[in-house]
């Protein structure tokens, strides 16, 4: 048995993999303050008793959380003499352009808890000075007084040579969780070393806590794996030491999932749109997934590969309000799982849910397959005390929040396709999470999209990326100016050989022109023809006659594992309709709902599209269509 699990901020996605190949999907309420919690009762309602072998790969949000709340543990940072202020200095780039005095942003570690260590080691890797035994006995006891719990070591040129950090490093042993900056990332830029060492030691311990707490509680014939940012997948063992490559775990697994669901009906150029709870998740595959290295997290680099994912605080828990210019705001702030929107019962703020609500498109009965009732009269009055604020009526201001969100996401998709250098009119929106299909056709209209594809397990597609997700390591080294890379390639897969057995290993490196600041990564074979390429569609020229420089060499070891089948569905003949009114393009509606399988017989808009956690909008003018594997096609009349 297999199970894919999604923690998201709202609500925790299950997809059960039965060795019979029957896939099963529910969803529980998340608890934040102890997520564990959720995966057990999760866990138990899937597979309690069973004696068979459980995989479980889930994404956490344990490390996010920690990160984005600053409720990591109480962290050192020691660097080279010199260099304390490393992670206050940054790279001096401006957020705010035009913003002449912005405030001043507050790093993960304090200034009095870093601390300078005499040593040297020069950019070729000749280490011209060691740190003293009496200098370390000091660091030591200090960082003992401070009531230090994690410690990130990050030294110059250390991705070259790690003698000194490994020094240091055995004589902190037992002061807590130590991280050092050629384990956790091996290359140059000292700062985004610095920022990527400083978060996984910051939220290490937190992991290393929580999967503890998971595994005991599980019964033997559990093996617990946490997805990676990169979409490959990694072991308990081997997350608790690796923290900072689950940032983004969660929304990694929809993109798989989005990505594999799209082939298999026929397409290879997406946009993945995942709307859930708390935040909007968007991405761009042509033909695979774009990766990065360059990614941030609030602001912090974090240098480790990652699929290439933007996210906005626009999802339904998104809290609409009043700014001080009397303008109408949707997000980032989320109501969360707890209160939540107001239409669950505790909250009191209007939130984009309570918006559909108000409009029709979101039932009493609906959520949930009717396991979860939502109450129309909060919604309502939430809705109803903004719209006192702004002058507006009811209908007019539950408008107004989707459209407000709606523009927070599109310039989300700009983000990842404009500003890329690719067209959104040669891809198809891939809608998906709990939200994504009731705002899908407006978007891929803004943006003249001519498909929108609603997946089967559309609400907990994340999870399903789970299950579709190989056993994935990376490894890379830093080789600025290094005459042989032969010996380095041979060593990382020597290392990528010993932890992931019968893996397939795959060459990539990062290239640039002399001189340049940035890099592109590409496949090691035909590395210089690759690279003129994709920096001529990136930047729209390439200069072949110009020197390359190769900065860091890279190996990927992929495990492929068992993917579930997705048989052909049929649909239900003849399938009555219930019929609703659904304030759609400017106007209330007649409009019938149907379920999935019974879409053929009603393929013209407006139409609502429900499902078990989730509900698509086909507005009118557009058409429906079911296709062999249940994914919803839509598409302009």
């Amino acid at each position: 048995m297999r199970i894919g699990i999604d923690a998201g901020g709202t609500f925790t996605d299950f997809i059960v993999l039965h060795d019979d190949g029957r896939l099963e999907s529910f969803k529980i309420r998340s608890n934040p303050p102890a997520p564990h919690t959720v995966i057990l009762e999760g866990l138990h309602r899937a597979a309690a008793g069973t004696r068979k072998t459980v995989d479980v790969v889930h994404g956490s949000t344990v490390a996010t959380n920690a990160l984005l709340e600053r409720k990591g543990v109480r962290t050192a940072f020691v660097t080279t003499a010199g260099f304390e202020d490393l992670l206050l200095i940054g790279r001096q780039n401006r957020r705010e352009l035009y913003n002449l005095s912005p405030a001043p942003e507050s790093p993960i570690i304090p200034g009095e808890l870093s601390f300078g260590v005499k040593e040297r080691a020069f950019f070729d890797g000749v280490i011209e000075r060691s740190p003293s035994t009496a200098e370390l006995k000091r660091l030591r006891a200090t960082l003992r007084a401070r009531g230090v719990e994690s410690v990130a070591i990050c030294f110059l040129h250390a991705y070259r040579s790690p003698e000194n950090e490994l020094a240091v490093a055995k004589a902190l042993a037992g002061i807590g969780y130590i991280c050092t900056s050629h384990e956790v990332s091996p290359e140059f830029r000292e700062y985004e070393r610095a920022s990527t060492t400083a978060i996984n030691a910051y939220v290490g311990p937190l992991m290393d806590s929580y999967l503890g707490a998971l595994e005991a509680a599980c019964p033997r014939n559990y093996r617990i794996s946490i997805l990676q940012s990169n979409g490959g997948y990694l072991t308990a063992k081997q997350a608790r030491r690796h923290a900072v490559r689950t940032v983004l775990s969660g929304p990694a697994g929809g993109l798989i999932a989005a990505t594999e669901m799209a082939r298999r009906s026929g397409f290879t150029k997406i946009l993945a749109f995942d709307m859930g709870g708390t935040s909007t998740d968007v991405s761009l595959a042509d033909g695979a997934p774009r990766e990065t290295t360059e990614a941030s997290v609030d602001g912090m680099p974090v240098r480790v590969p990652m699929l290439d994912i933007h996210t906005v605080g626009a999802g339904g828990g998104s809290i609409a309000r009043v700014d001080a210019g009397g303008l109408l705001r949707v997000g980032p702030e989320s109501a969360g799982a707890d209160p939540g929107p107001a239409c669950y019962g505790s909250g009191k703020e209007a939130t984009v849910t309570d918006a559909h609500v108000v409009l029709g498109r979101i039932a009493a009965s609906q959520f949930l397959g009717g396991a979860m009732e939502i109450q129309p009269a909060l919604a309502a009055a939430a809705v109803d005390r903004l719209a006192a604020a702004l002058g507006l009526s009811r209908v007019k201001a539950a408008e107004g929040i989707v459209r407000v969100a709606n523009a927070n996401m599109e310039r989300a998709i700009r983000a990842v396709s404009v500003e890329r250098g690719y067209d959104p009119r040669e891809f198809a929106l891939v809608a998906f999470g709990g939200g994504g299909g009731l705002h899908a056709c407006e978007l891929a209209a803004q943006l003249q999209i001519a498909t929108v594809i609603v997946p089967r397990y559309a609400e907990g597609l994340s999870a399903l990326g789970m299950l579709l997700a190989d056993c994935v390591r990376d490894y890379s080294a830093g080789v600025q100016r290094v005459s042989s890379l032969e010996p380095i390639f041979s060593r990382l897969e020597s290392q990528a050989r010993r932890e992931t057995p019968q893996a397939k290993l795959h060459r990539t490196a990062d290239l640039r022109y002399a001189g340049q600041s940035y890099e592109i990564n590409v496949p090691w074979r035909g590395a210089e023809a690759a690279f003129h390429q994709e920096h001529a569609r990136l930047y729209g020229f390439a200069n072949p006659g110009r020197g390359i420089e190769i900065v860091t060499i890279r190996v990927r070891a992929r495990a492929r594992n068992r993917k579930p089948d997705f048989p052909e569905l049929e649909a239900i003949a003849g399938a009555p309709a219930v019929t609703r009114r659904v304030h759609s393009n400017g106007r209330w509606r007649v409009t019938p709902v149907v379920s999935r399988l019974a879409l053929p017989a009603l393929s013209g808009g407006p139409l609502l599209i429900a499902d078990y956690g989730s509900t698509t909008l086909l507005p009118p003018g557009w058409r429906a269509s079911l296709d062999r594997l249940g994914n919803v096609n839509l598409t302009p009349a």
